[in-house]
């Protein structure tokens, strides 16, 4: 009877044990494979930072963020959006508010310019050139090229 018994209590543990380490093992393959994978969202960002061609549709412009170091990111973009800041926006590569005099660009290509804080701000380009207008107001001329530089 005490064999019996003791079979029975050795034969529960050793199910408890394989329950359990099986649980661990698909936690630990579940943390592996997200850690692997990346989102769609995080490779666009990625993208992003480092410049190269993003968007769709038949219109081709150039677009470059210079940071306040110098350093200079390149993109083409291709929408079908008729102004550089709705196909900024789309892309997620320009934040900001709306003020009196249309959209005051903050944040481009992830990177924050604040007036209030350092002095900084983005200043929009077209063709090399201050821009004459804003960018939520600037039409698209395929071809051309927009930038947004940190000055101060």
């Amino acid at each position: 009877m005490q064999k019996k018994c003791s079979k029975k209590i050795l034969s529960f543990l050793l199910c408890m044990v394989l329950v359990l380490s099986m649980a661990l093992l698909t936690t630990g393959c579940n943390d592996s494979k997200e850690k692997g994978n990346t989102s769609t969202a995080e490779t666009e960002v990625t993208a992003q930072k480092e410049g190269g061609v993003l968007g769709e549709g038949d219109t081709i412009f150039y677009f470059t963020v210079v940071d306040k170091e110098g350093n200079e990111t390149e993109f083409e973009i291709h929408t079908d959006k008729q102004t550089v800041g709705e196909a900024l926006i789309e892309l997620d590569l320009i934040e900001g508010e709306e003020g009196d005099y249309g959209l005051f660009v903050k944040t481009v290509n992830g990177i924050t310019a604040d007036y209030d804080v350092d002095g900084t701000y983005w200043a929009f380009y077209v063709n090399g050139e201050y821009a004459t207008s804003g960018v939520d107001t600037t039409t698209i001329t395929e071809g051309d090229s927009y930038s947004f530089k940190v000055e101060k």
